[in-house]
Order: structure tokens, then sequence, then C-alpha cells
């Protein structure tokens, strides 16, 4: 087994492990909140500080931190260590400050994305917000430990410990049930000692995962040390990188703003058809992408970051193609089977408690529309990867701009078009408009940075795996459409549905991808596929 191989394996179990609670976490959270007023609050209040992370400081750090710790080692003479001091001491100083001024500012935020709805779903948004804030600091921080493990070929800790923040999760949510008061549940009628329970308890989820990292620091040998002398250390470079990289992110957020002002509509919340349905679909559709693109994007890029240092762009350009079609083996059956399992799935995972099967089952109609997109965004992902360990911002940033503009004109022209039932729908639509666009314009500027991409490898993996799944989806979906004839549309029935239709499409596709050799799908699963065929 090569060491990518090891690699990407050892990060997909974690990524399996924290993406199964995961699910645990946001059905526990769906079903005790529901995907309206309170839901939404939440959901908005939750997802800000990641956006003001990212405007800050997350971005750049996602993009070019792991580039530049490897040339800091490289350099250094003391391997990096306190470059990599500096930066954490860094991010530390600037999301403390951060924290404490926007917790000041936390109406203003809310009304980024609330702006329509009700003033009693604002005011508890706001609460919350409050309360998310201070976890910048730790995404921050775990952002930065995490590279620096990822530097030392340590990929276990930053994969598993997101286990831990789920954990903490469901337990809040279990200890919120037990609360009384919990029927009926309204912003109106929500109280303070509930509304501390999901805080503190969803803010201690991130603590956890984050203090998780410092074994696995400790033992490769980083020593902690909060440092003031900042300046003449090189870590001008990340400001300069960083530049492009607040624009590709600001663009970003931009696109964001309008797709969850027009899903936040109070209508569309009452229906559970608004933006807490969005976040659940989308939850859903990033499982693959995290257990299989992630997981090979992050033991990539360190070897793409020293391919470029040492000027080997063939090397980098056969790294680049050999991940994207290992992410391609296992992610065009998972788009296949979100499209044919969505409602299902969805209905297994959320339909409980405050949640309904229509509402449930809504979910899994987004899940459908965003599965067109999977493939390419995963591939989109890695491409931009491939330009920041060439330390090229710029290009990604200008790219990124039609990306938006794409979901811009084509989710809000389906806004406008389709009835309520599907307007949420629509901006799907333009999220996977948006990546077909990015990847196309991507893999022709990329392709003359490194003297070509060898498409026809990536191609050809990419046909032999759409035609090895189109068959199993086709069964998979009749086999749905049986059992949920028979047993009818609730959760008893769409759990045999799901397990069937899985099974059918599953097999179906690992016998016919191996017939039809794609041996990707053999290193990705090695071990389990090796027992299948014996």
């Amino acid at each position: 087994m090569t060491s990518l191989g090891r690699s990407t394996r050892t990060m997909a179990m974690g990524t399996v492990a924290s993406r199964g609670t995961g699910f645990l976490r946001n059905a526990a959270i769906a079903a005790v909140l529901g995907v309206q007023g309170v839901g939404a609050a939440y959901n908005v209040a939750n997802t800000t500080p990641n956006i003001v992370y990212e405007l800050l400081l997350g971005g750049i750090l996602t993009s070019v931190i792991v580039p530049v710790l490897v040339r800091a080692a490289k350099h250094d003479g003391d391997h990096g260590e306190a470059y990599a001091q500096r930066l954490l001491s860094l991010v530390v100083l600037v999301l403390g400050a951060a924290t404490v001024l926007l917790i000041l500012f936390a109406p203003l935020l809310v009304d980024l994305y609330m702006h329509n709805a009700a003033d009693k779903d604002r005011e508890l948004a706001v609460v919350f917000t409050r309360f998310f804030l201070p976890q910048m600091l730790f995404y921050g921080a775990g952002a930065v430990m995490g590279a620096i493990l990822n530097t030392r070929d340590r990929f276990a800790a930053p994969t598993w410990s997101p286990v831990l923040n789920n954990l903490v999760v469901i337990c809040t949510c279990v200890l919120f049930l037990a609360l009384p008061g919990t029927n009926g549940l309204s912003a109106a009628t929500i109280t303070g000692t509930q509304v501390l329970v999901l805080s503190i308890g969803t803010t201690l989820g991130i603590v956890a995962q984050t203090i998780a990292l410092v074994p696995s620091l400790r033992a490769s040998g980083f020593h902690f040390r909060l440092r003031t002398d900042l300046r003449g250390t090189g870590l001008g470079k990340i400001g300069s990188l960083g530049k492009w990289v607040l624009l590709y992110v600001a663009a970003n957020q931009v696109a964001f703003v309008v797709l969850v002002r027009l899903a936040n509509v109070e209508t569309l919340n009452d229906e559970g058809r608004g933006y807490a349905s969005y976040v659940n679909a989308f939850l859903l559709w990033q499982l693959p992408h995290a257990v299989v693109a992630v997981s090979i994007i992050t033991a990539l890029l360190p070897r793409m970051s020293r391919a470029a240092a040492d000027e080997r762009l063939p090397d980098m350009r056969d790294l680049l193609n050999r991940g994207m079609r290992l992410s391609i083996s296992v992610l065009v059956p998972a788009a296949v089977a979100f499209l044919v399992l969505g409602q299902v799935l969805s209905t297994v995972i959320f339909a409980h408690l405050r949640v309904s099967v229509d509402e449930a089952r809504y979910i899994g109609t987004l899940l459908a529309v965003f599965s067109i997109g999977l493939v390419p965004f995963s591939a989109y992902q890695l491409q931009l990867r491939a330009f920041y360990a060439l330390q090229d911002t710029r290009t990604p940033t200008l790219i990124n701009l039609g990306v938006n503009v794409t979901l811009i004109i084509v989710g809000v022209t389906l806004y406008e078009v389709l009835p309520d039932g599907l307007k949420v729908a629509g901006l799907v639509a333009g999220n996977s408009a948006s990546f077909i666009v990015g990847l196309v314009v991507c893999s022709r500027v990329l392709g003359k940075r490194l003297g070509g991409l060898d498409s026809r490898l990536v191609v050809r993996t990419t046909v032999r795996c759409l035609v090895a799944s189109i068959l199993p989806g086709l069964a998979a979906a009749l086999v749905v459409a049986l059992v949920g004839h028979i047993l009818g549309e609730g959760p008893a029935g769409a759990l045999l549905a799901l397990l069937l239709g899985s099974a059918v499409l599953g097999v179906g596709y690992v016998l016919l991808a191996r017939r039809m050799r794609v041996t990707e799908l053999d290193e990705v699963l090695g071990p389990v596929l090796s027992r299948l065929g014996r």
C-alpha cells in the first residue's frame, strides 16, 4: 500500500466516524428544534462564527498555511517550529480580540441573514450568536494545530477530533430534551435555561474538538509557546498571499448572504422549506466529499507543496491527477446514491420528534439537487489546492469570482420563477451550476500552468464509474419505489428501502467497476474489496 493510500485511509476512517456521529448530531438538533423558527435561528447563529472566522482568517489558513509551513520547515534551522509558534500566537491574539468586539455587534451580523424573519426568531438568533462567537478562537487555533500536524504527516487527530465535538452536542440535545417545556417549542416560549444549555453545550463541543489536538502535537515534538516577536519573521508572506484569499472569501460570503436571505423568509421557514432544510441537506451532501476528497486533499497538499517548492511540476501534476481519479471512483456512485436514495436517507435521519416526514423528504429533494454538483465541487477544490501549493492565490480568486456570479445568477433566477415549495431547490441548483463552471475554468487555467493535466485518464475513470453506477442506480430506485408502495414513506419503510437500495447500488457498483477495471477503487477501498472478491 502506498503512503498516500495509508494516509488517505487513516483520514477516511476518522472522517467516517466524525461524519457518522455528525449525522447523529444533526438529527438530534433537528429533532429537538425542528426546521422552522427555533431551528432556523439556531442554524443562522451557529453558522455566523464560521462565516466571520472565514472572513478574518479561516480562508487564509485553509489555503496557504500548509504550503507556508512546509517551506518554513524546509529552510529554517529549527524545522519551522518557531515560525509555527508565532503563527499560532498571531491567530489566537487576532481572533481573541475579534471575538470580544463582534459580540457587541451581534445584532448587525444576524440582520445580514434574518432581515425577513419574525422579531422573536431574530432576537433568539442574536442571543445564540453571542454565545457561539467565541468558537472562532478555537476554530482558528484548531486550524493551525491541524496544519502543523499535517506537515508532520500526522493525520489521525485532526480527523478524529470532530467526533468529540459531535458527542458533546448530542449529549447537549439529550439534556435539552430532559428540561421542562420542550413541547410546542418556539422562539416566544423557549426559556433562558433552554437557551443556556443549547448555547454552552454547542460551544463546548468546539472547545473539546480543539483541545483534543494537543496530545498529538506534543507527541510530534511541537512545543507550545505564546510569542509576540512577530515582526521580521516571515509572517508577512502569509499576509501577502492572504490578500487575494480575503477577496476569495469575501466573494463567497456575498453569495452566501444572498442565498441565506432568500432562504430565510418567514413563510418558507414556517413550511419547513427554508434555511434549516438547506443546511441539513448541505451537511449530508458534504459527507462523501469530506470522507474521500478532503482526506485525499489533506494528504496530497504537503506533497504537492514540496514538489512545487522543488519545481518538480511533472510530479505535482501526477499527484493531482491521481488524487482526482481516486476521488471520482467513490464520488460518482455517491452522487447517484444521493439522487435515488436521498429522500429515504433524509427520512431515516430527520423524520423524528419536531420534523415531519414531509419536511424530511424535502431535505432529500434538496440533497438530490445537490448531488449534481458533488463531483465537480470536489475536483474543483482539489485543483484549487494545486494553485495554493504554487503559492498562487490570485488565480483561484479570479476564478472564484466567476463561480459566485454563476451561483447568484442561476440561483436567484430559479428562485424567482419556481413555486414556493421549490425556491430553495433553485438556490441549490445555482450551487451545482457554479461548481461545474468552476471546474471547467480551473481545469483550463491549471492545465496551462502545469503543462497539461492529462485529462484523458481522469475523463476515462469518470465515464467508467458513471457507467458502472447507472444500472445499479436504476435497480436501487426500483427497490425504493416498491418498498415505499408496500410500507409507506414513514421512517420504518424508509429504513428498509435505504438498506436494500444501498446494498443493491453498492454491491452492483463495486462488481461492475471492478469488471471495468476501475483500479482506483481498489486503492481507496482495498481490504474491503479484497474480501468481496474472494
